[in-house]
Formats: C-alpha cells, structure tokens, sequence
C-alpha cells in the first residue's frame, strides 16, 4: 500500500515538471526579454554603484574614470565580437557617430556632475530628464500611451520623488545642468537603439567611435589625472561590464519594448542600486526604500500591463 501510494504521490509531481516545460517551450522568446531586460537594469545599477565608490571615494577623477570607461568598454566589445563572430573583429562600421556622440555625452557628464551633486538629488534629475526625453521622442513618433501608462509612469516618478526626498538638496546649477545632459543624451541613445538589429556590433561600434572623443575632451584634463590602482578596477569593471555589456543587452531588449514601457523600467535602476547599495556598502536597508521600491515597482507594472490593456 505504501508503495502505490508513493508512486500516486509521484504524479502531480510529473504533471507539473511537464507543465513547466510545455510553458518554458511556449515562452522561451518572453522569458528570453525579461532576463535581457532585468540583466541590462542591474548592469545600469551596477554602473551607478561603481562611479559613486571610485569618485565620491577618491580612487579617481572624473575625466580619468570616463577615459578608462569608455576604452575599456570598446576593447571588451572589440574581445566578445570576435568570439562570436567567429575569429572576425569587430566591425567599426557598425554604429554610428551620432549614437556615439550621444554615450560619450552621457558619460562625461555624468562623471562631472556626480562631483557635486548628491546620489539622490543626481538619481531624480538624471532620470527625469531620462523619462521627458523618451516619452517626448515617443509621442513624436506617434507612440500614444494608455491612461494606465501615464498614471503608472506617475506613480513611478511618485516613488522615485520619495525614495530621494530625504537626500534632496539645493546643487549647483552647472552641477544640474550636466546631470540633466546626461540624461538627454541618454535618453537619445536609447532611443536611436531601439532600431538596432545587431546590438553587439552597433554597440561595439559605438564605443570605438567614443574614444577619440573622450581622449580630444578630457585632454584639458590630462594633467590632473588621478587614477589610483582601485579606482583604475572600477572603472575598467564599469566599461567593461557594466556599460559595453549591460548596454548591448540593453539594445537587444528594446525591440521589444515601447519607448514609454523602456522609459519607466529605467526608474528601477535607483531601487536596484539603493539595494546594492545595502549589499556591497552596508548602508541601511529602511522602511522608505521598502515603500518607495513598492511604488516604482507598482509603476512600473501598471505600464507593462496598460499596453496590454
């Protein structure tokens, strides 16, 4: 009796591992977004986490860490590209200026104004001016968001305002304006993305076209270079990984996205980094970081699903 039992209790087991699979089968292709989606958001995190520990450390300076970024970024994508193109290198006609000139502009700014600017203010200003110049691009284009889009989008906004809020302070205002540049631009580099049918080569490709300009715009620079061996490690982790993989990636996935849903899933990138923050920094893990992760979260859930509404 025991053992028909045992082989009875076997078959819901079956059932469901059978079940499991069918859906695997049938959902490949959106299981597929998800993890591209959800790696290229950490990698954006981690870039975040990076920066703030190698320049509000000391380890380096600003025009020094986006030098070494944005090279080491093009030299990891030059390594990957001929392994997967199979012994080819990587092909610098892929890309374009344009795009290129959008990164180099994100990056350098970036790296400036995170000099004088607080984490949180620099996150609000950063990604609002992410979400104005996506989802003003969008409607440009014809994109017309559901009404579920928009009240997600401003629940989104809502939680980042409360996450930040207790950080917020007055900054400089050359400070704000390059944060906010830095946001334009990336803004536009996401955008001009979401056309690319080869996110490793058009990614590679513009990385390759950054680095001379990086090199022509840090040269005032040059002799107050300050890149210890740490800070060097992190700059090189933030190119490499970070930003020449996390942002192939982040092309690949957003074919698939709207420019509003791809807009409103960059709000999670401060939740993400707020909690890495907790893991690699030991900062505090509060009850508003808890509550505002729920509010962007939400969000962001109300926007995937008014699409489909």
């Amino acid at each position: 009796m025991k053992t028909k039992k045992g082989r009875g209790s076997l078959v819901p087991r079956f059932q469901f591992l059978l079940f499991s699979f069918q859906f695997l089968g049938r959902n490949t292709g959106v299981i597929r977004i998800i993890a591209y989606t959800a790696f290229a958001l950490v990698a954006f995190a981690f870039n975040s986490i990076l920066c703030r520990m190698a320049l509000r450390g000391g380890e380096a300076d600003a025009a020094g860490f986006t030098a070494v970024r944005l090279a080491s970024g093009a030299v990891a994508l030059i390594v990957i590209s001929y392994f997967f193109s199979k012994g080819k290198s990587a092909n610098a006609t892929r890309g374009n200026w344009i795009s290129a000139f959008f990164l180099f502009a994100y990056a350098i700014c970036f790296s400036f104004a995170y000099i004088a600017v607080t984490a949180a203010v620099g996150a609000l200003i950063l990604f609002s001016s992410v979400q104005f110049t996506m989802i003003a691009a969008a409607l440009y284009r014809g994109e017309r968001p559901h009404r579920l889009e928009w009240l997600g989008l401003l629940i989104a906004l809502g939680g980042l305002i409360y996450l930040v809020f207790p950080g917020l302070s007055s900054p400089p205002f050359y400070a704000s304006l390059l944060m906010a540049s830095a946001g334009v631009a990336w803004g536009f580099y996401t955008v001009r993305g979401k056309g690319s049918n080869d996110p490793l080569g058009d990614t590679a490709g513009n990385f390759i076209r950054s680095v001379p300009m990086i090199l022509l715009g840090a040269a005032p620079f040059f002799s107050r270079i300050n890149l210890s061996t740490r800070g060097f490690v992190l700059a090189v982790l933030s190119g490499a990984i970070a930003s020449g993989v996390g942002y192939t990636v982040w092309y690949a996935a957003l074919k698939h996205h709207t420019a509003t849903r791809a807009a409103v899933l960059q709000l999670s990138v401060p939740v993400i980094a707020a909690f890495g923050g907790v893991l690699l920094l030991s900062e505090v893990l509060s009850t508003r970081l808890l509550i505002a992760s729920a509010l962007i979260l939400g969000g962001i859930g109300m926007t995937i699903f008014g699409r489909r509404a």
